[in-house]
């Protein structure tokens, strides 16, 4: 199976703009491509992993990437999908948050020589003259055309401000600036960027009389259609700082039954036999795909070490078959004792497993609490840092849980 088909199979592909073209540069790996990533955080997250993932694809099959960096847009911010405005942010944060973004994609990515490229588009945005600026690249933009882009339209109605609606012209131009310096004549990125890539490949087509082309691929979205790799503490991130790689194995381990086989056809690097084995799974076997697909996946952004020790980890909780060692820990302090005690919901508050007092008590008198395997219903239980001395694991529900140690 070519490359191209391989990405169908997998239900990567969403639009696409001239199909034989892509089909024949991609299988043949001729295309120089760009996936443009804007820094709103210090971290990338699960929804930048597909389009990592599919660079990563691609490069395997000799096709060149560019990672644009959007230090220059995110002064802007992307409309797309969004209720309200983007909050500004500053010069220095942007900078900082390119910097973390370089040092994770280079897990994914090759940029040996002549291998990939980064490129960062405050670069040659910053610099820009306005009038120039309007005179060049503005006057080749429909006011009409960019209202009827689905990522203004729903907008309009809770207001959008200029400056987000400057934002398809300067995704634009950056596709305009890679084409003249690096001959890139393909774009992809997520289905929520249709409308801005159209503007690029328009922008081309414009003004060098050139055509390119741009591919869509499908959003990561549950069976409900709500997009994957949001908890309720946050979103999914890849730094280990941020979401340890136990809680991001557990993600994974956690997802609906309905989504497993979804997940690992699109995220994974397995191969698509081994996948459709998989389809036909019910019970217990289904679990054992979400293993897969945990593994798989904490092995791509954290490493095999991880992989193994969160394995482990998830074994010794659920089945006790594996390792306490390699279980999240937490450690509390003397500062967290009154009296020389700690009551089990200063506990659970200390560890992060519930966030106040009030939703610690409630998780008790459900029945919601073990510690070392027992039930703990009474809310004044208690306990003294001797007893944290040896192995103190505390569960909360069927998915929360640490070791507690003393610092």
């Amino acid at each position: 199976m070519e490359l191209y088909d391989e990405l169908v199979a997998r239900g990567l592909i969403a639009q696409v703009t001239n199909e034989e073209e892509i089909k024949n540069k991609i299988n043949k790996g001729e295309a120089t491509f760009y996936i443009g990533f804007d820094p709103t955080a210090d971290s990338l997250h699960v929804g930048h992993f597909m389009a990592l993932c599919l660079m990563k694809r691609l490069q395997m099959a000799g096709n060149k990437p560019i990672a644009l960096i959007g230090g220059g847009t995110a002064t802007i911010g992307d409309p797309s999908g969004r209720t309200d405005m983007r909050q500004m942010m500053t010069t220095e944060t942007i900078n900082h948050n390119v910097e973390c973004f370089k040092k994770q994609m280079a897990r994914f990515i090759d940029f040996g020589e002549d291998k990939a490229m980064l490129v960062n588009n405050a670069d040659w945005l910053l610099d820009l003259n306005y009038i120039e600026l309007l005179r060049e690249v503005g006057a080749h933009f429909s006011v009409n055309r960019m209202l009827a882009a689905e990522c203004y339209k729903q907008r309009l109605e809770r207001g959008l401000s200029f400056l987000e609606f400057n934002y398809m012209i300067m995704q634009s131009y950056d596709f305009l600036k890679l084409f003249d310096d690096y001959g890139c004549v393909l774009q992809f990125g997520g289905d929520d960027q249709w409308s801005n890539m159209i503007g690029g490949m328009e922008l081309i087509r414009r003004m060098r009389g050139k055509e390119a082309n741009a591919m869509t691929i499908n959003l990561l979205l549950n069976s409900e259609g709500k997009k994957m790799g949001k908890t309720q503490s946050g979103a999914v991130w890849l730094d280990a700082n941020k979401t340890p790689p136990y809680d991001f194995y557990q993600y994974w381990r956690n997802v609906d039954d309905a989504d497993v086989i979804k997940c690992i056809k699109m995220l994974t690097f397995l191969p698509l036999e081994e996948i459709s084995e998989m389809e036909s799974w019910e019970g217990s076997k289904l679990n054992e795909a979400k293993d897969i697909l945990a593994y798989e996946l904490t092995k791509l952004v954290h490493g095999e070490e991880e992989a193994e020790k969160a394995k482990e980890a998830s074994k010794a909780l659920f089945s006790g078959n594996g390792s306490n060692a390699n279980m999240p820990s937490v450690e509390i302090t003397d500062e967290d004792f009154r009296d020389g005690k700690i009551d089990i919901l200063g506990v659970l508050v200390a560890t992060k497993l519930a966030p106040s007092r009030a939703e610690a008590r409630r998780n008790v008198q459900q029945g919601g609490v073990t510690v070392n395997g027992d039930k703990v219903t009474d809310i004044h239980a208690c306990y003294e840092a001797s007893d944290f001395a040896e192995e103190f694991i505390i569960k909360k529900g069927k998915k929360k849980f640490c070791k507690v140690e003393m610092k």
